[in-house]
């Protein structure tokens, strides 16, 4: 082939090329997002590009709940009704259904595109979210990313764990109890974990007495904080002297709250919190 024939194939080839494969979305395709509720904002947070998110739910900002407090300090807070998104013009409505139903019927009767969200139970269901946030605001690959990180996370969260088979109790104020049916406990189970609850009759959640705590006698108890100090009478469960004494900070595993409350790429650094935490209890 001479030289010429050469550069002319080519050159269709590359017109071939651009013909067959789509061209990327341009910023000016991509979705605009209002968002109603905590979770379904950090979902957003963590997908989408920031000029596509118009709104975020007035809970944004809380530190104690969403890993994403810090990120959302540059959205626009919605005040959870209608009227503020309605004058948005947003393409889709992001919430949960647990969200005000009332409000989120008179969006849609409003012409308005709302994707409703539950709140996941276990590591299948939070995949399968971050992939449909993903799909929906025009950045799948973002979230292969996501769920790949997440894998990884199990895998190593896995091998901490295999030499162990703890019994762990999921304990917060007043003596609540995160039961069997829930999504921390999925992440418990899938590392290798033992919830305790259910040896305490108890399934998706409720309270235990001290006494039933302490006569399970479970080999870790896991907390959202580590904080000495009683700031209300729920907290004050959590130092009890009889906890305080069987307890000590090298029997009780750190996952933030923030971390577990909603279902999103936070549960990959939930899991690296918790293979750090059963490394420290370990030593």
């Amino acid at each position: 082939m001479s030289p010429r024939a050469g550069a002319a194939l080519a050159a269709w080839c590359v017109i071939l090329w651009c013909i067959v494969l789509p061209a990327p979305a341009s910023a000016a395709d991509l979705p605009r997002i209002a968002s109603m509720n905590l979770c379904t904002d950090q979902l957003l947070i963590s997908l989408a590009d920031p000029k596509q998110i118009l709104g975020l739910s007035r809970y944004a900002h809380e530190r104690f709940e969403s890993f994403a407090a810090d990120d959302a300090t540059q959205f626009r807070i919605l005040s959870g009704g209608a009227e503020d998104i309605l004058l948005l013009h947003p393409d889709v409505v992001v919430a949960s259904l647990y969200d005000k139903r009332s409000t989120r019927e008179l969006l849609k009767e409003n012409g308005l595109h709302l994707a409703e969200f539950a709140v996941p139970r276990n590591l299948d269901e939070v995949k399968a979210q971050i992939r449909e946030m993903g799909d929906l605001v025009g950045h799948p690959d973002r979230a292969s990313a996501e769920v790949s990180r997440l894998d990884d996370a199990i895998a190593q969260a896995r091998e901490t764990v295999l030499q162990h088979r703890y019994k762990v109790l999921p304990l917060s104020r007043r003596g609540w109890v995160t039961g069997s049916d829930s999504l921390l406990s999925s992440l418990l189970a899938e590392t290798g974990l033992f919830n305790a609850a259910g040896d305490l009759g108890i399934g998706f959640g409720g309270y235990a007495s001290l006494e039933a705590i302490v006569n399970l006698q479970p080999d870790f108890i896991v907390v959202a904080d580590a904080s000495e100090r009683a700031e209300d009478d729920g907290h004050a469960f959590l130092l009890h002297p009889a906890l305080e004494r069987l307890y000590p900070p090298s029997r009780r595993i750190v996952i933030p709250d923030r971390l577990t409350v909603c279902g999103g790429v936070m549960i990959a650094d939930a899991l690296d919190q918790l293979v750090s935490e059963l490394k420290r209890v370990e030593r």
